[in-house]
């Protein structure tokens, strides 16, 4: 069975020189931007809501992202949106939230639904995200539940960057590799 699968009719779209690792799952409305990665283990379904996520950013082995249903009270549902130059670190649970650009959120993090993560953010490792929240840009955010703990210097705001362009040079030795077998 492919580890790209379409629910209701409905398949994901994957951009150009995307790598989806074989042993991920990607169901329904899902859509990747050009130069994202998904890497080992990942599941990602877009069943009751959709799934975006933009261009050069990665998700991580183990991460777990889903959305949430449209009903009465929340006529939209929470769609899960990640934008440019994200990194998702291994083991994160995303669930209908927004994340905007250059963003890391550390290892083991858990975000929720109706989460906004503005630009140039960074999530410690093991944070919880608790609902609705919104994450203001510029900050390191650490704890369970998250508290901000402090500006981002220049250099971890670089390395935001930094961290989205080198696993767009991984995937692309990955997606090499794979084509020179």
């Amino acid at each position: 069975m492919s580890s790209i699968r379409s629910y209701k009719g409905i398949s994901p779209e994957v951009g150009e020189r995307v790598y989806v690792d074989s042993s991920s799952i990607l169901v329904g409305d899902i859509k990747i931007g050009d130069d994202s990665s998904i890497w080992p283990l990942v599941a990602a379904r877009g069943d009751v809501n959709h799934i975006h996520i933009g261009q050069r950013s990665n998700v991580q082995d183990g991460s777990v992202l889903h959305v949430t249903h449209k009903n009465k009270e929340n006529p939209n549902g929470y769609p899960l949106i990640i934008g440019d130059d994200v990194t998702i670190g291994h083991k994160v649970m995303l669930h209908g939230c927004t994340i905007h650009n250059r963003v890391l959120v550390g290892m083991g993090a858990i975000v929720l639904d109706g989460v906004v993560i503005q630009d140039e953010v960074m999530i410690g490792a093991g944070s919880l995200v608790p609902p609705k929240k919104v994450l203001e840009s510029g900050y390191l955010y650490v704890g369970s539940p998250v508290k901000k703990a402090r500006p981002l210097s220049d250099k971890e705001r670089a390395f935001l960057q930094k961290s989205s362009d080198n696993y767009v040079q991984n995937k692309n030795d990955y997606i090499e590799d794979v084509n020179s077998v």
